[in-house]
């Protein structure tokens, strides 16, 4: 029985530099590419890829991608619904990483499955939430010890991306920290004077130098 709102577990972002902490933890590829969303670019001489290798972009979901108000109910954040069709036209695949309380399942699948119906029965807004993009690639924590910031959710992401790039895209600088360091490229949403979400080009750049194939 879900005896706890999903609104309830999301949490306020940490203010911090996501582009550091790619440079830091990931090095010089990586930073070039953070460095190249400030104008939707990617890195120079670089050409953008049609079909080699691949990528996949996890998120976050509240504050991410979603805004949950406890009055209001649950929205897409502003161009997170445009960015999702971008990547969806791109055949850059998408998924999630977010915390749920582990009692809502046994299962990724069961879990998934109470995570919609929340934030289904919540909704407000023009068009539902593009729950087709994201597949079975919607990862939640199989018990409390597993919730975010823990290793835990992206690692067992890595394991299924058969050597695909991973990009991380979430509100908090703990959460993409701990995501660099795991080797994903780390994008910290909400920052003033940036991209709202690591830009499409950039993510075929990454995937254009990847070891795995979609």
């Amino acid at each position: 029985m879900q005896t706890t709102s999903f609104r309830g577990f999301f949490r306020i972002g940490l203010v911090a530099s996501a582009a550091a902490v790619a440079s830091a933890v990931l090095g010089n590829a990586a930073s070039a590419a953070v460095r190249a969303d400030v104008s939707y670019g990617v890195p120079a001489g670089a050409r953008t890829p049609s079909a080699r290798g691949c990528a996949v972009v996890y998120f976050d979901l509240g504050e991410t991608l979603v805004h949950t108000a406890a009055d209001s109910g649950i929205s897409y954040l502003p161009g997170a619904a445009a960015y999702l069709r971008t990547l969806r036209e791109r055949h850059i695949k998408v998924g999630l990483i977010t915390n749920v309380p582990s009692s809502w399942g046994k299962t990724d699948a069961e879990r998934a499955a109470a995570l919609k119906k929340e934030v289904d029965g919540a909704w407000k807004g023009p068009a539902p939430f593009a729950w087709a993009d994201f597949g079975d690639r919607i990862l939640t924590p199989r018990t409390e010890a597993e919730r975010k910031p823990a290793p835990v959710l992206w690692k067992r992401a890595q394991a299924a991306a058969h050597g695909c790039r991973l990009v991380y895209e979430g509100e908090t600088a703990k959460e993409t920290y701990v995501a660099a360091s795991l080797g994903y490229v780390a994008y910290q949403v909400g920052r003033p004077y940036r991209p709202a979400y690591f830009p499409a080009r950039v993510v075929e750049w990454l995937a254009y130098g990847s070891r795995g194939r979609a």
